[in-house]
């Protein structure tokens, strides 16, 4: 089941913010992230919040139905508009995730976004991006979805190969997403994503560059590559657990991390954050990069995180407490956190560091920039970055990058 939401503040019913999160605001960009909660099935390595029907049953009543979801996360849009108060800027990027965001219809998914630009509007080049299952969307729906105002479409392939589908429970077929991204670019839109996971047990080096080499022949214009963590808790992990299915180690996921950057590299493909690679920087994820750079945010539905200013609140989980919040005029946020400066320094370290044009060196305290020289005389950072001071991760950095960053906060 999904995890824990982390400790934190009470959340005024109010939802509203300390009137310093929205000092300076029109100087930052904002986004919105909207969670849609449903999948038909679920995939035995995600603990996300998210729910299927049987799931659902009896635990939400109508109020956790998804017939009326983009209702209910209107009306969260119209409180963060009230929050926001006279709060000028318009919107630079939405991004629909999940679960699985187009089991909804299109015409919801617009309504989402039609909510946001009538509340808020949206800028004049702004990224509107959906998660989508290639099983779930076809050359219609997206034809609808890209003239309601979408640009940006990010499909769940995971791997080519039949057998790691089966051992992470995915439902479509090799070649579906291939397919999709056609569909895609038919369908007008210009910048089509493509997500894989690596280390699924069973999964071999071969696999894994079958995998790769058919995103690539796809087509996208950007590759996201994950390794595999298996949660505790969820179906996969038990399976680890009975021995039925292999774990792969820290060795193996380093070795399909270089295989991905030399396939990828060879492509014509640049990484630009540690697990993401762009055909060119027009290609670059917008959305993500306002999480690494941290702008600010609100993210609405259930489960969601949000950032203003500072300010880092969450929502209740279930989809039926989150649209009885709603429906009584109350905020759905579950708690909240006041970030402190060494705070926002700190974080600032751990998600710049993992940019490729890395973080400004005068981010570190004394025992961090210690750190960072010892990491600079073992290869992992690169030398002319640092000597115009930045820090910036080699690739054998990037394969060290938790540690690195580890070192670099103390």
């Amino acid at each position: 089941m999904p995890s824990a939401l982390p400790d934190g503040d009470p959340m005024p019913e109010t939802g509203a913010l300390p009137p310093h999160a929205l000092a300076g605001a029109a100087d930052r960009p904002l986004g919105f992230y909207l969670h849609v909660p449903y999948c038909a099935t679920r995939c035995g390595y995600c603990d996300f919040n998210t729910y299927t029907a049987t799931e659902l049953r009896g635990s939400g009543g109508v109020l956790a139905s998804r017939d009326n979801y983009a209702e209910t996360l209107a009306d969260e849009v119209r409180l963060a508009r009230k929050v926001l108060g006279d709060d000028p800027r318009q919107v630079r990027t939405v991004f629909v995730g999940g679960g699985t965001p187009t089991l909804l219809a299109a015409a919801d998914l617009v309504r989402m976004l039609g909510v946001i630009r009538d509340e808020f509007g949206l800028a004049d080049d702004a990224e509107i991006t959906t998660e989508a299952n290639p099983e779930s969307v076809d050359p219609a729906y997206l034809a609808a979805l890209r003239e309601g105002g979408f640009n940006r479409i990010s499909f769940g392939m995971q791997s080519a190969k039949q057998h790691v589908l089966k051992v992470l429970d995915r439902t479509h077929t090799p070649g579906r997403p291939e397919a999709c991204v056609a569909e895609a670019r038919a369908a007008g839109f210009e910048h089509v994503n493509l997500d894989l996971i690596y280390g699924t047990p069973g999964e071999t080096d071969d696999d894994w560059r079958e995998s790769l080499a058919a995103a690539v022949g796809a087509g996208p214009d950007h590759v996201s590559a994950y390794a595999l963590i298996v949660e505790e808790g969820t179906q996969l992990a038990r399976r680890i657990r009975r021995g039925e299915v292999p774990m792969t180690d820290d060795d193996e996921h380093a070795d399909r991390y270089l295989i991905a950057d030399e396939v990828l590299a060879a492509a014509g493909f640049s990484w630009y954050e540690v697990s993401n690679w762009a055909a060119s920087e027009a290609a670059r994820c917008l959305h993500n990069e306002l999480y690494w750079r941290g702008a600010d945010w609100w993210g609405a539905g259930p489960g969601a995180h949000s950032h203003v200013g500072g300010v880092r609140w969450w929502n209740v989980k279930h989809p039926g407490a989150y649209a009885a919040a709603l429906a009584s005029g109350r905020s759905p946020g579950a708690g909240r956190e006041i970030l402190t400066a060494e705070d926002r320094r700190v974080e600032c370290i751990l998600l710049e560091l993992r940019l490729s044009d890395g973080c400004d060196l005068s981010l570190l305290a004394p025992a961090g920039l210690a750190a960072s020289r010892r990491a600079l005389a073992d290869g992992l950072l690169r030398q002319r970055p640092y000597d115009e001071g930045r820090a910036v991760l080699t690739l054998r950095g990037r394969l060290l990058a938790d540690a690195v960053v580890r070192d670099l906060v103390d």
